[in-house]
């Protein structure tokens, strides 16, 4: 990606408990841009089926995918940055957030279930229960080159994640 410009946004992928939040928060603070949990864009009606333990239809996401992709276009087409944490977990999810769009960048927090899941059962307050991980890893088709996409392990600390993306990325803001 030497010579291109900075994407306008970066949407932090992955599971249900990778850290997709802790990342992208960390990767504004180091690149000075703005951040947004995607959780935020989910209805109401989404927010309670997960926390009553029901995994998302295809049907639940698309409104809020489309949420997500309206605010991107929005922060690109007036010339601004934003880092968005979003599970994007399939492909047809990350075509919905791109729109065919090449200023967009994902990067896809990979890690083991073993560790997720001993994330996740530290994790108070989130309305995901630890249960449907399961459903998550189901779900979740990989990102590919093709996608525009970075790929760092959550087996490293938030900073060294951040330093990992940035430095991938060629972005301005890596810590040597």
């Amino acid at each position: 990606m030497a010579g291109v410009e900075a994407p306008c946004a970066l949407i932090v992928m992955g599971v249900s408990g990778s850290g997709k939040s802790t990342v992208a928060e960390a990767l504004g603070q180091r690149l000075g841009w703005r951040f947004e949990d995607g959780d935020s864009f989910h209805p109401a009606s989404n927010v309670e089926k997960m926390r009553a333990g029901h995994p998302l239809t295809d049907e639940d996401r698309w409104p809020w995918l489309n949420a997500i992709a309206d605010e991107i276009a929005r922060v690109c087409d007036k010339g601004e940055h934003v880092i968005i944490a979003c599970s994007a977990l399939k492909h047809t999810y990350r075509d919905v957030l791109l729109r065919g769009r090449d200023d967009v960048r994902f990067v896809f927090l990979r890690g083991t279930r073993e560790l997720i899941a001993a994330r996740l059962a530290q994790r108070k307050g989130h309305f995901m229960p630890p249960e449907l991980l399961t459903s998550q890893f189901t779900t979740l088709e990989p990102p590919e080159a093709g996608e525009h996409v970075v790929t760092v392990s959550i087996d490293e600390s938030v900073e060294a994640i951040v330093d990992g993306v940035v430095r991938q990325l060629k972005l301005s803001g890596a810590k040597r």
